[in-house]
């Protein structure tokens, strides 16, 4: 899995659509915390959750499954059980997504193979909010050790 720094940098410069599958609508979950997040830093951000589907979560329209979103995806980023990532994986292949990601706790070896054999990235066991403000964001100013050490602000 693409867990190192480099890796994660440029998957997050390169993906700015993001399928959320298993975004909740409850502004207390993690899964809505991080897609909030990615969208105020310009991320778009795409629903996918059946319960919420032909709504709206975040003020975007939800989809039931990746296979009903009309437009090109960057990221499918996964808020579900491990053993539920492998058929999100070959959508998320058939769709022509660029990066798998297993948010954090989540880490299937046979989705992160899938996905590599077709030729995306993937990311397992991290969280997308957490890496993006690591590498992106200011958590080195509320003590953080972040592990990226430069005396200029990355871009």
């Amino acid at each position: 899995m693409d867990n190192d720094f480099h890796a994660l940098r440029r998957i997050l410069q390169n993906c700015h659509t993001l399928a959320v599958v298993g975004l909740s609508a409850e502004w207390h979950r993690p899964s809505y915390f991080a897609a909030k997040y990615m969208q105020s830093h310009g991320y778009r951000i795409v629903p996918v959750n059946p319960r919420y589907a032909g709504g709206q979560v975040l003020g975007e329209p939800c989809y039931a499954s990746l296979l009903d979103i009309p437009f090109p995806v960057d990221m499918v980023d996964v808020f579900r059980r491990s053993e539920e990532v492998l058929p999100l994986a070959a959508q998320a292949v058939q769709i022509g997504a660029k990066c798998l990601w297993q948010q954090l706790g989540v880490a299937n070896p046979e989705a992160d193979a899938l996905a590599r054999q077709a030729g995306m990235d993937s990311v397992g066991n991290r969280c997308v909010k957490i890496e993006h403000a690591r590498l992106f964001g200011g958590l080195n100013w509320v003590g953080v050790n972040t592990g990226v050490i430069s005396a200029r602000r990355p871009v």
